[in-house]
């Protein structure tokens, strides 16, 4: 399948940022086929309400330097171990193997970064990797720099998000009960849910301990949810989505993959090196993206 390991021819990194250019100006995709226009209301509410929760950081009552540490360190933490770490390297192309109790904890993690779970998050990917910026690759920037951003998340596209996907493209991971669950149900919701209120009931309670009063522990705890949840959890969205866009436009190119992914030091700062995304595409299975 399209996520194996597999060699790629070696040239010139000139060369290929040459034919790449070249080809990037004269390719042009619709959408998917199987990607219709109606709206997939299960991904775009809760993309609107986070995004207008994180908002919420504008305001001068919700600013504390604690929800500001919260989020720097989530970032990295929830995206770059629970989404490229689990869902990407562990479980869509199986880079490495740990114990089963260490995996679960891990997918937990991915499912705070309120991305979908293992299943969906895997079969998306995995399509993407066997149909690279071709016809039914789910989120081609070829389309448009917003449809591969994000735009593709906010239409019903059975293909990418559907039981035919999960059976052709995650069998594996829904054999695992837990991970069928989380498919099955609203957990995903209550955990990220639970996940938040943790935030707000710690922080509230460490404020209270320290003496200040009521009101002020209260609105202690309501900036870390705003900042080290919902703009966390937004800053984590764009940094995944921006493999996906910029990652296939802008960069260079080590190997000829037949597509146009490249690597690209911004996105590779930001998602602990899931921007080496040309070095990716020619050798899916390996556990790191650098080369050098």
């Amino acid at each position: 399948m399209g996520w194996q390991r597999s060699g790629s021819a070696i040239k010139s990194s000139d060369a290929l940022a040459g034919d790449a250019r070249t080809a990037l100006g004269r390719s042009r995709l619709a959408r998917p086929q199987s990607a219709s226009r109606r709206i997939a209301w299960c991904y775009t509410v809760p993309i609107a309400a986070v995004h207008v929760l994180a908002l919420l950081a504008c305001l001068p009552g919700m600013f504390s330097w604690t929800g500001v540490g919260l989020m720097l360190i989530g970032v990295y933490f929830y995206g770059g171990v629970g989404i490229n770490l689990c869902y990407h390297r562990l479980l869509t192309h199986r880079s490495f193997s740990c114990p089963a109790w260490l995996e679960r904890c891990l997918v937990l993690v991915g499912v705070c970064c309120l991305e979908d779970g293992p299943a969906s998050w895997v079969a998306a990917h995995r399509l993407h990797h066997r149909d690279a910026d071709q016809g039914e690759d789910p989120h081609s920037p070829l389309v448009s720099f917003f449809w591969g951003h994000m735009g593709w998340l906010l239409v019903q596209n059975p293909a990418a998000r559907g039981l035919s996907a999960y059976d052709r493209f995650a069998r594996d991971i829904l054999q695992v009960p837990f991970y069928l669950r989380l498919e099955r149900s609203l957990l995903t919701i209550w955990i990220y849910l639970a996940h938040a209120f943790a935030y707000f009931a710690l922080g509230m309670m460490a404020a209270l301990c320290l003496g200040d009063p009521l009101r002020a522990a209260t609105q202690f705890g309501l900036s870390v949810v705003v900042w080290g949840v919902f703009l966390r959890t937004v800053i984590v969205w764009h940094i995944t989505w921006s493999v996906n866009s910029l990652s296939h436009l802008f960069g260079y190119r080590n190997y000829e993959t037949g597509e146009h992914s490249r690597n690209n030091w911004f996105v590779a700062i930001l998602t602990s090196g899931e921007g080496w995304h040309n070095n990716h595409h020619a050798d899916p299975a390996s556990a790191s993206n650098a080369h050098r």
